[in-house]
């Protein structure tokens, strides 16, 4: 019998997520039916999502998410052993799953798919710039931005996994890239590393003085992970017709009294803006399609990436915080 260590929710959170809301537990796996596969995860990713839902309910259940995972065991005509596996098993070392059945919270769900040939990169890539964050940035920008050539585009959390990507995509497809972020090593990095034409520490300036400086002509698209006043200044700086991709609220999670900002249907009506939200699996049918491009960016040292990864099982719930706290630098995973 394989035995599996899980992650569940043992208090609702207050605020930000603690310790001890976590509880780690063991549980034994029933042996391998026709149709399912034994899987043992290898890495796990934390993100802002987990956050966001609304998990109150979900006390003694396992903590969501996804992991890469190793098929050890196999009665299930498309996984084999050895296959490394993307799939939505949550906080667990070990999975008994039914190779046809779709995982995830909310909807829609997600059927576990073996992971594409990352031609030598590593399969903890299929958590960050090659699976979902990825394709975030791929499809919830080009999608609902439409960028052009010599527009402006401003990212906030742009040093976070989706938003130093989209800066990117945006410079590949000729646009002014403007980067909030919230450290000064990740803005020089913004800048020197990957040609964000400006990026400030949104915990250093004041945003409206620095779109003034960086953007007077005003911006065209923004791609908004954080919401709350940040978001509203940066869409009263923005140019007719411009495109708004809300892709999180990260402000906002932590916050037992929900934050209050500057309304912004009179900016959105005056600029005829359009401001679209996603979740983007609606884009599932299309979902290799954005990991090609964005591998094939990266061979050409079109795209960068960062990850910031954190040894052992047993750490998860101290990635999930310090991702939360902004510690992380790019994608936040667990090695096992």
């Amino acid at each position: 019998m394989v035995k599996s260590k899980k992650w569940i929710m043992a208090k609702v959170f207050d605020g930000t997520p603690k310790q001890d809301d976590f509880k780690l537990l063991e549980e034994e796996l029933p042996p391998v039916q026709d149709g399912e596969i034994l899987l043992e995860g290898l890495y796990f990713s934390v993100d802002p999502y987990m956050r966001g839902y609304d998990l109150s309910g979900l006390v003694g259940h396992q903590m969501v998410g996804s992991q890469v995972a190793k098929v050890l065991e196999s009665k299930h005509k498309d996984y084999k052993p050895g296959d490394l596996v993307m799939g939505y098993f949550g906080w667990r070392s070990h999975t008994v799953h039914h190779g046809d059945k779709s995982l995830g919270l909310g909807d829609p769900k997600i059927k576990p798919y073996i992971l594409p040939d990352f031609q030598g990169l590593s399969p903890s890539l299929g958590l960050g710039v090659l699976g979902m964050p990825g394709n975030t940035a791929y499809f919830g920008f080009l999608e609902i931005c439409k960028p052009k050539a010599g527009e402006t585009v401003v990212v906030n959390a742009a040093a976070g996994a989706v938003g130093m990507h989209v800066g990117q995509i945006a410079k590949i497809k000729g646009c002014r890239v403007i980067g909030f972020a919230g450290s000064d090593e990740k803005v020089e990095w913004l800048k020197n590393d990957i040609g964000f034409d400006a990026a400030f520490n949104y915990k250093k300036v004041e945003v409206e003085k620095a779109l003034a400086e960086s953007a007077p002509s005003g911006v065209d698209c923004y791609f908004d992970n954080v919401g709350g006043e940040m978001s509203s200044i940066i869409m009263d700086n923005m140019n007719l017709f411009g495109r708004v991709s809300v892709c999180g609220a990260i402000s906002a999670y932590n916050e037992t009294v929900k934050p209050k900002a500057t309304v912004i249907q009179g900016t959105l009506i005056k600029k005829q803006l359009k401001l679209e939200g996603f979740l983007v699996y609606r884009w599932d049918d299309r979902w290799m399609e954005g990991i090609k491009q964005n591998l094939e960016w990266i061979k050409e040292g079109k795209l960068k990436y960062q990850e910031t990864i954190t040894n052992g099982f047993e750490n998860m719930p101290k990635a999930f915080i310090e991702m939360l706290e902004g510690k992380n630098f790019g994608k936040a995973v667990i090695k096992a």
